[in-house]
C-alpha cells in the first residue's frame, strides 16, 4: 500500500510526486500513455521558471528523471475506476493499487470543434500537434483553427514547413501572448482570417477542406486545405470520477499558467477566484495523513485568489 497514488503523469502529477516524496511519503505515479502530458508538444517553451528555452520533451525528460530519482514508483497502466473508503483502491487494466491517498491528475485532451465527420477525419487530414505531425505537410496548405498561445505556436511552426498557413480565429483578436502575434505577422506566408468560425468539413473519408463563415457579414466560403490543426483549447479528462466527492484541502498554492504544484503544511482556506475546464484542488500532508482523493490539474487555471 502506498501513502499517495498519482494518477496522471503530466507536469502536475510528476511536480505532486516530488512533492510527496519530500514529504517521505511512499508514492506510486499511474500514467496510461507517455509520461510528461500535453507539455511534450510544445516545441519551445519560454515561461517556465529557471529555463530561458527549452522544448516541451526536453523539460518532460528532465521531470521524469527527477522524480526516478527521488525514488517514486511509476506504473504505465489505464485507471478504470477508485473504489473509495478509509483506503483507497486505484483498479487499473494491469491490476489494482491501494493507497492512502489519491490525487487525480489526468490532464485534459484536445477539444474538438464539434461538426459532423470530424473524428472520423482525425489522423486523415485533422491534426493537434503541429510537432508531431507538421512534416507531412511540407509544401502544402494547411489551416490552424484558434488563437491561442497553442494555435500561434502551431502556425509558427508549420509556416516553416508548409506552402501556405491560413489562422482561423472567431475572435477579433488574438488571445495569446503579444509577441508570438507580432512573430506570426511577419510569416509572408500566413493569412490571418479573425471573426471567423469553421462551419464544415468538406471530404469523406481524407479533409480536402473547409467552409469558414465570417461572424460578421455571415458570408461563407471554402477553403481547399491538405490539412487542418486545431488548437481552440482542452478539456478535463475526469468522465470516470463524476460519481466520486472531492475534497478540498488548505494550502498555499503558487500558479504558472503551464504547470505548477505546491504543497503546504499551513492551514488557510482555499478560496478559488474561478476555475477553468477542471476541478483544481491540491492537498496538504498532515500527519497522520489523511485519507482523501484529491484533484490536481494545474495546467488550465490562469489564477488563484488565495
Amino acid at each position: 500500500m502506498y501513502d499517495i497514488i498519482i494518477i496522471g503523469g503530466g507536469p502536475a502529477g510528476l511536480t505532486a510526486a516530488l512533492y510527496a516524496r519530500r514529504a517521505n511519503k511512499t508514492v506510486l505515479v499511474i500514467e496510461k500513455g507517455s509520461f510528461g502530458g500535453q507539455i511534450t508538444y510544445s516545441p519551445k517553451v519560454e515561461n517556465i521558471p529557471g529555463f530561458q528555452e527549452v522544448t516541451g520533451n526536453e523539460f518532460a525528460e528532465k521531470l521524469v528523471e527527477q522524480v526516478l530519482n527521488q525514488d517514486a514508483e511509476v506504473e504505465c497502466a489505464e485507471v478504470l475506476s477508485i473504489k473509495d473508503g478509509d483506503i483507497k483502491t486505484v483498479v487499473t487494466d494491469s491490476g489494482e493499487f491501494e493507497g492512502k491517498s489519491v490525487i487525480i491528475a489526468t490532464g485534459a485532451k484536445h477539444r474538438l470543434l464539434g461538426l459532423e465527420n470530424e473524428e472520423n477525419l482525425i489522423g486523415e487530414g485533422i491534426s493537434f500537434c503541429a510537432v508531431c505531425d507538421g512534416a507531412f505537410y511540407e509544401g502544402k496548405t494547411v489551416a490552424v483553427i484558434g488563437g491561442g498561445n497553442s494555435a500561434l505556436q502551431e502556425a509558427i511552426l508549420l509556416s516553416d514547413l508548409a506552402k501556405k498557413v491560413y489562422v482561423v480565429q472567431n475572435l477579433d483578436f488574438f488571445t495569446g501572448e503579444q509577441k508570438l502575434v507580432e512573430k506570426l505577422e511577419s510569416k509572408e506566408n500566413v493569412e490571418i482570417i479573425l471573426g471567423t468560425v469553421v462551419e464544415k468539413l468538406i471530404g469523406e473519408n481524407e479533409l480536402k477542406g473547409i467552409t469558414i463563415k465570417n461572424e460578421a457579414t455571415k458570408e461563407s466560403s471554402d477553403l481547399m486545405l491538405d490539412g487542418m490543426f486545431v488548437a481552440i483549447g482542452l478539456v478535463p479528462q475526469n468522465e470516470i470520477f463524476k460519481d466520486l466527492i472531492i475534497s478540498t484541502f488548505s494550502l498555499n498554492l503558487c500558479i504558472f499558467r503551464s504547470f505548477t504544484s505546491f504543497f503546504s503544511y499551513n492551514t488557510r482556506p482555499v478560496v478559488t477566484g474561478y476555475r477553468l475546464a477542471i476541478t483544481f484542488i491540491s492537498v496538504d500532508f498532515p500527519d497522520p495523513l489523511l485519507p482523501t482523493i484529491a484533484t490536481f490539474s494545474p495546467g488550465l487555471i490562469d489564477r488563484f485568489r488565495l
